[in-house]
């Protein structure tokens, strides 16, 4: 039996890295999935093997729709999960342009406080009737400095308020917690367009590998498979008594 036999779940951002490889944990730990993708292509490649939805999950008519179709598709929801990201390159307050600085505040958080939020409510309905769970996506980058530019660690810090006040707020129903990854090989996370990083990938840098490796005390260079434990059991009933709890994939990054 998998962890999660009988759960109807939903991952927003769910065409690549971290979202791709909960999706397919869910799957193979027995769940049925949706997918809630904003990239077509990614999309279209989802949907030859699951239910996908083709939108964005910072708007409320999109993140609505998606969710109707899981509970169409599966007759209701008990987990939804949001992996929706975008990473500013470590760019720090006096190297961001003036000009841009409105866009680019606005661009960051929508994208990584906004789609949580959205999803969330989106999907309140339907989790409140089955007792379901909620799993957001902070980063390392959400409790020390350093592993990112200031707008990205601001965001991530505003997630982990998220995953607190949500917590709060939806006991004794829905249980939310969240998951804070270190830095991962083969992400697709790219940069707000506003600061001209749509093209830039993090994932793949080079000698990424190498300097996860040397930053983590358990010396190890994680994937997206590797984080996608921590969202199956957070999503499972095994977690039934944990709410309000970021769990954090890290390598050990707070021993150092």
């Amino acid at each position: 039996m998998g962890w999660l036999d009988g759960k109807r779940a939903l991952i927003a951002g769910a065409g690549s890295g971290i979202g791709r490889a909960v999706l397919d944990a869910f799957s193979a730990e027995g769940a049925r999935v949706a997918a809630l993708e904003i990239d077509p292509a990614k999309s279209a490649r989802l949907a030859a093997q699951y239910v996908t939805y083709n939108g964005d999950s910072a708007n409320l008519a999109d993140a609505a729709a998606a969710v109707a179709v899981s509970c169409d598709r599966f007759g209701g929801l008990d987990v939804l999960v949001n992996c929706v990201g975008i990473f500013d390159f470590y760019r720090g307050l006096g190297s961001l342009d003036a000009d841009r600085f409105d866009d680019a505040f606005d661009e960051m958080f929508r994208a990584n406080v906004k789609s949580q939020l959205v999803s969330v409510k989106a999907a309140l309905g339907p989790l409140r009737e089955s007792g379901g769970s909620v799993v957001l996506t902070t980063s390392t980058s959400g409790f020390y400095p350093g592993r990112g530019g200031i707008l990205y660690v601001a965001s991530k810090f505003a997630v982990r308020g998220c995953v607190l006040a949500l917590a709060h707020e939806l006991a004794p129903q829905v249980r939310v917690n969240g998951v804070a990854p270190g830095g991962t090989l083969g992400t697709d996370l790219t940069g707000p367009a506003s600061m001209g990083l749509a093209d830039r990938t993090l994932g793949n840098a080079p000698g990424r590998e190498e300097d996860l490796r040397v930053r983590t005390p358990l010396q190890v260079a994680l994937t997206p498979a590797d984080h996608a434990a921590a969202y199956v059991y957070l999503a499972s009933d095994r977690a039934r008594g944990v709410t309000g709890t970021i769990l954090h994939s890290d390598g050990g990054i707070a021993i150092r």
